[in-house]
């Protein structure tokens, strides 16, 4: 019994009852009448930011890689040369063709000149039809040959162009895992490239929120450290459930700048649900002691203000105040000052609000 009630003369501090009845010199207080104000209810979860325009640059064509012309970090153009895979075996096939296609076309242009002599010859009628016929053939196989080789060359020379990777638009390159003299293949990652506009925060919200989803809900991305980075909303909502994250996919659009967000960057992401009036204090009214948080409030009694401890329960920060969801009622006079000297029961004289 005797350890009962120390415990509990530790937890309320009360005031020396000779004290209060001795009516001691009250103690001036700064209070805080608590209203009712609009507090948001929100969730907070981390946000992967990702480029609607992400490439992976991978060759089309396999060889020794000989020249690396950017980067990591570096921001390029559309249609700039990123990195060389050696051409010189695919050049000497060009060279090859365009041999071929030279042969073609002096075949080509003897069976087209050799067909327009015979049609004279023919119309004339010095020469017969089979002769005329002949040199028609000629002519059209000459034709196919030739148009065959050019297709076949242009087909070669678009393949050359595949030994230089470009960049597919403008965006800043990412990590080169490979290095100049290693040997290629399509399956081979060189580099990506992240066009860095257009981003999107992926956020997945545990299914038990999924009915409280909606297009349209706001979102607040800040920094590891709080700072808030950008206020956005909800635009996209998965029709189903991601197997392996347990979790709704919904992402938001983002506008900030490079230098603010990138392309696979980790946020935190605070979806506000709704708000609903709530009673707020200041931070610095809020004691904590045992793990229990209290404040301190101006009551009436006998025509004296006391000081009286009061457990409350706190909800979210709402800049510089606590949400309170339970133990205040709108009209109590918090106090806010000179907590650290109080005890249950001591008179008190409030200063104003």
């Amino acid at each position: 019994m005797i350890f009962l009630a120390l415990a509990a003369s530790g937890c309320h501090k009360d005031a020396p009852p000779a004290a209060a009845a001795a009516g001691g010199q009250a103690m001036p207080v700064q209070t805080f009448t608590v209203a009712l104000q609009p507090v948001a209810q929100a969730s907070e979860y981390v946000a992967t930011i990702k480029s609607r325009r992400s490439a992976t640059m991978q060759p089309q064509v396999d060889g020794r890689l000989i020249a690396i012309h950017v980067h990591s970090g570096d921001h390029v153009s559309a249609g700039q040369a990123l990195m060389n895979i050696d051409p010189l075996q695919q050049e000497a096939t060009v060279e090859s063709q365009r041999a071929t296609e030279r042969q073609k076309k002096a075949v080509y242009d003897y069976n087209t000149s050799e067909f327009a002599r015979q049609k004279k010859l023919f119309d004339a009628g010095i020469t017969s039809r089979d002769v005329y016929e002949q040199a028609e053939q000629a002519y059209e196989n000459a034709k196919a040959d030739y148009e065959s080789a050019v297709a076949l060359r242009k087909t070669q020379e678009a393949e050359l162009a595949y030994y230089t990777i470009r960049a597919p638009y403008d965006g800043v390159v990412g990590d080169i895992p490979v290095h100049v003299g290693d040997y290629v293949s399509a399956s081979t990652v060189l580099t990506t490239v992240d066009e860095n506009k257009d981003l999107e925060a992926y956020i997945y919200v545990p299914t038990e929120r999924a009915t409280q989803l909606r297009q349209g809900l706001e979102v607040d991305l800040t920094d590891t450290n709080g700072k808030l980075l950008e206020k956005t909303s909800i635009d996209f909502l998965s029709p189903q459930v991601d197997s392996t994250m347990q979790g709704v996919l919904v992402k938001a659009p983002v506008h900030s700048s490079l230098e603010v967000l990138r392309n696979a960057q980790l946020v935190k992401a605070r979806i506000v649900w709704d708000t609903k009036p709530m009673a707020v204090v200041p931070v610095l009214a809020v004691t904590r002691l045992g793990g229990q948080s209290f404040v301190y409030v101006a009551r009436q009694q006998s025509g004296h203000y006391l000081a009286t401890q009061i457990p409350v329960t706190l909800g979210d920060t709402v800049g510089n105040d606590y949400s309170v969801t339970d133990g205040l009622t709108p009209g109590e006079k918090v106090i806010v000052s000179s907590t650290q000297f109080l005890v249950n029961g001591m008179p008190v004289m409030p200063l104003g609000s």
